[in-house]
């Protein structure tokens, strides 16, 4: 008896164990399935993530379209999220745009409230509002039934912020009530906030790209203008609206636009035909020089176009520039003056020579007459001439390529100071001019130069010295020891050099060598002096002596060698009193 009832109280003991084995396992199966349940969502949200990113990353790249983002994102929603209404709105520089997909037939009435939805989620977040005569709607998908009168019952908003400012509102809407749950919602803002966080950073390099490109466009000489392809001004640099004197005051407010161009330009160039050939027809058009007011033009018109990565191309609009040429024609003028100077120098002492030789060999001059003596004396002169002016162009073009080259050594520059005198005594003599120097005490016997290049210069500035001085007047030629602090010695005399360059004339900061060819001849005017200096230009003055005539290249000579010393060289000058020409050389 004892024995059954034992046995019976184990069974029954084991039966209610495995009830509650039962129990437990099947808590943890539905437990795990729920686990499962929400694992594969979760799953099926993280891939959908990864999908939609990758999409994103390859579809937009460097894209700045809000919408095309938008579009992106509500055109892959219906893979993990069940809607009835999807849609977006987006504010752009035009319009505020709606737009708006049906999933599952719906009523105007309920278009109509996820709309105000919309207006009013994105008023609140931008402190906005917006009436309907800036709205741009559209509306795709399944068809409006009016009788179907459905309200929604599920919905929310996720905005768009694009560099800290809000662009647009996300909207996803049911007629079902408590449909979406919080992860739906997490999983679209990390989406929106990556893809706004990504455009945002392309839009603050854009922006750093696009100012350092305006600076640019801002500084340039050549007039730049351009245009979309609705001919509305996009970039109009200073330079363009200087040449089409668009100068409005600041109470006009005005904006330039393609009427300006078009008014400024009148019959010169028909801008408007040439951008519209660029915009239609892809062409690129470069004028023939044009004048407008005192300058000349080459005006060229070409395309903007995008290469798009998949071929084609995207038309942005078109670019005019107007590239000023005047300094080009001016120069190539001065060439042809020049050009034309040159060969007149060179064929004179050329014909001489050869009417000369004539009557040589024509056996009519005696060999041993005067006369014949006379006309080699002629024929030399004239060589010596030309060969001093293809010396001189020859110096040009070395210094013109970087090769000219000084040979310093030491030398005594009273020395090359007095030969040069000396040199040039009879000529001032025969003009009735004097010629004299003065050779400060302070001078060392001897520093570094190049005597031969330092002659050169004495040669050219005593020359155009004496060619520019009337009988009865006077050179002097001055060396000294400059020092900032005393300028020149004390007992020089003022008087024999009535125009003489200034401390801030010389302008050097340490002791120098200072040399000083000063006369009192018809001076330079104060238009000519900036050009003195400079290739191709010449002061357009009368020598005294008609037939000392020169080329304007010694002195582009002469500074090229001052340079080559790091010394300094400089003008002054006072009409009817006098010209001081004076280089220095550290010592």
């Amino acid at each position: 008896m004892n024995i059954a009832l034992h046995s019976g109280a184990v069974m029954y003991l084991f039966l209610i164990s495995a009830f509650l084995l039962l129990i437990v396992f099947y808590f943890f199966i539905r437990r795990r399935e729920k686990e499962i349940i929400k694992e594969k969502e979760e799953s099926t949200r993280h891939l959908y993530e990864l999908t939609i990113l990758k999409e994103l990353g390859e579809r937009v790249g460097y894209s700045l379209d809000v919408e095309e983002i938008l579009q992106i994102i509500t055109g892959s929603l219906r893979q993990f999220i069940d809607y009835t209404a999807v849609g977006y709105i987006v504010i752009t520089p035009e319009k505020v745009k709606i737009n708006t997909h049906i999933e599952k037939s719906v009523s105007h009435l309920f278009l109509k409230e996820m709309k105000e939805k919309m207006i009013a989620s994105l008023s609140a977040l931008t402190d906005k509002s917006f009436d309907d005569s800036r709205l741009d709607e559209a509306v795709s998908g399944a068809i409006v039934i009016d009788e179907m009168e459905q309200n929604i019952g599920s919905l929310f908003n996720i905005p768009l912020v694009i560099g800290g400012k809000v662009v647009g509102v996300l909207t996803v809407a049911h007629i079902d009530s408590g449909l979406y749950k919080e992860e739906d919602m997490t999983i679209l803002y990390k989406i929106t906030g990556q893809a706004s966080g990504a455009v945002s950073r392309l839009q603050e390099v854009v922006k750093i790209e696009k100012g350092k490109l305006n600076a640019m466009v801002e500084s340039m000489q050549d007039g730049v203008l351009m245009v979309d392809t609705e001919y509305r001004i996009v970039v109009a640099n200073p330079a363009i609206k200087k040449i089409i004197k668009f100068n409005p005051s600041p109470d006009e407010n005005k904006e330039v636009n393609i009427f300006n161009f078009v008014d400024a330009l009148g019959g010169k160039f028909d801008i408007h035909g040439r951008l519209e050939e660029a915009l239609v027809n892809k062409k690129t058009f470069v004028s023939e020089r044009i004048n407008i007011d005192d300058s000349f033009f080459e005006i060229g018109v070409s395309p903007v176009l995008h290469l798009m990565p998949k071929g084609g191309s995207q038309m942005h609009g078109a670019v005019v520039v107007f590239n000023d040429i005047t300094r080009d024609i001016e120069l190539e003028r001065v060439r042809e003056e020049f050009t034309g100077m040159i060969v007149h120098e060179l064929r004179s002492p050329l014909d001489g020579i050869k009417k000369i030789t004539e009557s040589a060999i024509s056996g009519n001059i005696d060999r041993n007459s005067d006369q014949f003596k006379e006309y080699l004396n002629m024929i030399y002169q004239s060589s010596a001439s030309m060969l001093g002016l293809v010396n001189d162009i020859l110096d040009l073009s070395k210094l013109q390529a970087g090769k000219f080259e000084v040979n310093k050594e030491k030398a005594n520059i009273k020395e090359v100071i007095n030969n040069r005198i000396l040199f040039y005594k009879i000529s001032a003599d025969v003009r009735k001019i004097s010629l004299e120097a003065y050779l400060d005490d302070s001078l060392p016997d001897f520093f570094e130069f190049d005597p031969r290049a330092l002659k050169q210069i004495l040669n050219n500035f005593i020359s155009n010295a004496l060619k520019f001085t009337s009988s009865n007047g006077s050179v002097l030629v001055s060396a000294f020891l400059y020092d900032p602090k005393e300028y020149f010695p004390k007992d020089f005399d003022r008087t024999k050099a009535p125009v003489f360059p200034e401390a801030k004339d010389i302008n050097v900061k340490k002791p120098s060598l200072c040399v000083v060819v000063s006369d009192t001849g018809i001076g330079i005017p104060s238009d000519n002096i900036k050009d003195l200096f400079h290739t191709f230009k010449q002061a357009r003055l009368s020598p005294i002596d008609k037939e000392s005539k020169g080329t304007g290249l010694g002195l582009v000579i002469a500074k090229g060698i001052v340079e080559a010393h790091n010394g300094t060289i400089g003008v002054v000058s006072k009409e009817g009193a006098g010209t001081s020409f004076f280089f220095t050389i550290p010592l």
